[in-house]
Parts: structure tokens; C-alpha cells; sequence
């Protein structure tokens, strides 16, 4: 059994089984917890249209009695080791994570194998199952916000990439006991997992317990995954009868792992990070033109886009869009180096409280592995953020132009989309 990593680069070792399982460490001698990240090719995009909603039933179902353990027993046993735990659905991927006190890593690895090796899938539970996924799109339509990004998600990705999370009521619906099974079957496999390990642990003695619990686990075929689907500009309204828009928009920009990502992430920050960005200043402050704005990076892989959002009146709705959508496109005229400098100062700040959590860096790692194939470093992040210049930024904005937006907002009235 061998680990590599390049000490000049990064502190992570790395391991990957012979069944496609990536094992991933960053020993943190330092902190007194310990923390863990496994994700598994099970997201959205492989359910069918029909059964939107499958993959977070999923999720839920395998939690609910593993192994020697019943539903109530993994409460339990979750709770006397301590574990801040975590679990959900993306688009490519399910996730399950826990920080704890380093003592209880070993049981808790043990534990979450029978959970993705070995769940019962109870089917005297899977009508709580769905009558927990119906809650949530409930909740989620009652959720202004929501509404209007979890559309736009799917107008700027497509019905496959750009898929809720929570399905659709009649997805859920229509999902039985048999389809729960043959999506744990077909999708629950090491082949394209990513297991990182972040915190208080010897390494040599991590990777031997994960050994012993997950190298016998055998692939299954991966399906292909989707293709990316290049979509037009396009508006949509909801109408709602309230004092309030919301408006939510995206445009194409490069993913995490492109050269110029760095750019991009650095232009944002410009425009959104803290409370002296420019959007905030210039729409919210200076103006008073709306209670909430932002903007952010967001990737899938090999794809990606800058998703943003605006909440405000109704009469002040029209002038939000067009002054914020402005500010986007006015980057392209220069950045201060203050500016630059604030935003510098609060990535390295960041990066600093990403060390005091094991949590935290265990999802990085993964993020970095899923999307590089490799895991940055604090350090290396750090430098290639310290190194864009104000000048790479203009000339990121110049060569991907800030255009085709996707545009959805929720209000009593539609809006006019500035050219």
C-alpha cells in the first residue's frame, strides 16, 4: 500500500484503491478534532425525470439502519461519538461528512461504511422518507429565494446539469421501495468516490483501518455522465403577488480549474465580498435600491457560470437589474488597487480559519480532487490569489464578455431585460 504527495505543493497524501476509491489526508497536528468527507457519483443528474427527487430519497433512506444497526441505533451511536454530521444530494455527487473528537474517527469511518456499503432500505420507511422530501419542496416554495435560483439553475445548466436537488412532488411521488434499491445498486459504488480525512490521525493508521472497510468494495460500470448543454439567453418571470422582487441572474464564466478562474474569482470578489464590494456599496448603499445583492462563482465539472441575486420592492425592481447588471459589466473599465487589496486581505483571513477546521479543509479536499483531480494547498491558494493583478482581471472581463443572461425574477410585475 503506497501514498504520494508532493511536499513542495501540498501537504496531502492521497491513496487510490484498486476499486477507483480516492482516500485522501491532511494529518493537522495541531487541532484536537478530526473530520471526514466521502462523496459517491450518486447526485441528481443520474436520476430519471420521472423519479426527480430519487437521489435525496436516497440519501435519507441509507441512514436509516445499516449493518448490525437500526435507524434509532445510528442516532444514537452518532451522537455518544460526538459527530457534527452532515449529508446531502448535489448534482454529480452524495456527500456524507462528520467532525468529531479525534478519538472517535476510527468508529465513525466504520460506522458511515455500513452506511454507503450496507443500509437496510426499510420499506415501512419510505413514506417518511417522502413525506420528508415533500416538506422541503413546500418549504422551498414558500422560499422566494429558492424559487427564483433554483430555476435559474436550471435555465443556465439545462433539465439534466441544471436539476433541483429536491425533485418535483410528482417525482417523488412515483418513487417505490424497488427504485430506491436499484438507485442504491446502480449508483452507491467506490468507482469515482472521494473519501479525505482532515484533522488529529496518523495517517498510516487511517488509511489501514480504510483499507480494511472499503478496498473489498466492488466497482460498478459508471454510466455516462451527461453532456453539457450550451442554453441562450432567456427571461422568465414568476408572478407572485407581493411588494417584493426578487430577482436572480447568470451568465457563462469559466469553471474552477480553467486558468483564468482565478481571474474570474478575484473580479467577484471585487464586485461582492464584504460589505465595501462594489454591489453592495454602489446598489444597496449608495442608492438604496434593494435590502440584498450578490454575485458568485459557481462550477460543475467542465462547466461553470456567475450566479447572482437581488432582492427589493416592487417599484424599485426595473432600476435594481439594470444598475446592478451594469455594475458587472462596468469591471471591464478597471479595479482599484485598494479595492484588490481588501479583497486579498479577506481570502488570506479565510484561509486562516479554514486551518483551525478540520471540517472545512475535508471539504475542500474533496472539492479540489473532484474538479483538478488533485488537492490545492492553503499556500499555493493563497499565491495564486496574492498574484492576479488588476490588469488580469480587466482582461478577463474583456475576453469573456459578461453576456447571455439568464434571468428569472418573482414580483407582481415582469421586467424589461437591459440589452
Amino acid at each position: 500500500m503506497s501514498s504520494t504527495a508532493d511536499p513542495s505543493t501540498s501537504p496531502t497524501l492521497s491513496h487510490v484503491f484498486d476499486n477507483g476509491l480516492t482516500v485522501l489526508g491532511e494529518p493537522m497536528p495541531w487541532l484536537r478534532t478530526a473530520a471526514f468527507s466521502l462523496c459517491l457519483p450518486a447526485g441528481v443528474q443520474w436520476e430519471s425525470e420521472r423519479h426527480a427527487g430519487l437521489a435525496g430519497i436516497v440519501c435519507e433512506m441509507v441512514q436509516r439502519g445499516a449493518g448490525s444497526r437500526s435507524s434509532r441505533d445510528i442516532v444514537a451511536h452518532q451522537d455518544n461519538l460526538g459527530l457534527d454530521r452532515s449529508s446531502g444530494v448535489s448534482t454529480a455527487n452524495v456527500s456524507f461528512g462528520a467532525a468529531m473528537p479525534h478519538a472517535s474517527l476510527r468508529a465513525a469511518l466504520e460506522l458511515y461504511a455500513d452506511i454507503v456499503r450496507r443500509p437496510h432500505l426499510p420499506a415501512d420507511q419510505l413514506d417518511d422518507a417522502k413525506g420528508m422530501a415533500l416538506q422541503e419542496l413546500r418549504a422551498m416554495a414558500d422560499e422566494p429565494t429558492q424559487r427564483v435560483m433554483t430555476r435559474l439553475k436550471a435555465l443556465h445548466y439545462g433539465p439534466v446539469l441544471g436539476r433541483s436537488v429536491y425533485g418535483n412532488e410528482a417525482g417523488v411521488r412515483a418513487v417505490s421501495s424497488d427504485e430506491v434499491r436499484d438507485f442504491f445498486k446502480n449508483h452507491y459504488s467506490p468507482a469515482g468516490g472521494i473519501l479525505a480525512v482532515a484533522g488529529h490521525f496518523e495517517w498510516s493508521e487511517i488509511l489501514a483501518e480504510i483499507e480494511r472497510l472499503f478496498a473489498d468494495w466492488q466497482p460498478k460500470p459508471r454510466p455516462e455522465a451527461p453532456q453539457i448543454v450550451r442554453l441562450p439567453a432567456a427571461y422568465e418571470h414568476i408572478s407572485h403577488p407581493s411588494q417584493q422582487t426578487h430577482i436572480g441572474f447568470a451568465y457563462p464564466a469559466v469553471p474552477y480549474g480553467h486558468a483564468d478562474y482565478f481571474s474570474l474569482r478575484a473580479g467577484l470578489g471585487v464586485l461582492s465580498d464584504g460589505m465595501s464590494s462594489r454591489l453592495f456599496d454602489r446598489v444597496r448603499e449608495q442608492r438604496g435600491l434593494c435590502y440584498s445583492v450578490s454575485a458568485s462563482c459557481h462550477s460543475l465539472r467542465g462547466v461553470g457560470g456567475v450566479f447572482g441575486y437581488a432582492g427589493t420592492t416592487a417599484e424599485r425592481a426595473q432600476q435594481t437589474l439594470d444598475v446592478t447588471l451594469a455594475e458587472i459589466q462596468a469591471l471591464v473599465e478597471g479595479v482599484e488597487e485598494d479595492e484588490l487589496r481588501r479583497l486579498k486581505v479577506r481570502v488570506q483571513s479565510n484561509l486562516i480559519m479554514e486551518q483551525e477546521s478540520s471540517a472545512s479543509r475535508a471539504s475542500s479536499m474533496v472539492s479540489d480532487w473532484f474538479h483538478l483531480g488533485r488537492v490545492m494547498s492553503a499556500e499555493e491558494l493563497e499565491q495564486r490569489i496574492e498574484a492576479v493583478r488588476s490588469e488580469d482581471i480587466v482582461d478577463y472581463w474583456q475576453r469573456h464578455v459578461a453576456q447571455d443572461f439568464r434571468i428569472v425574477t418573482l414580483g407582481p410585475d415582469p421586467l424589461e431585460v437591459p440589452r
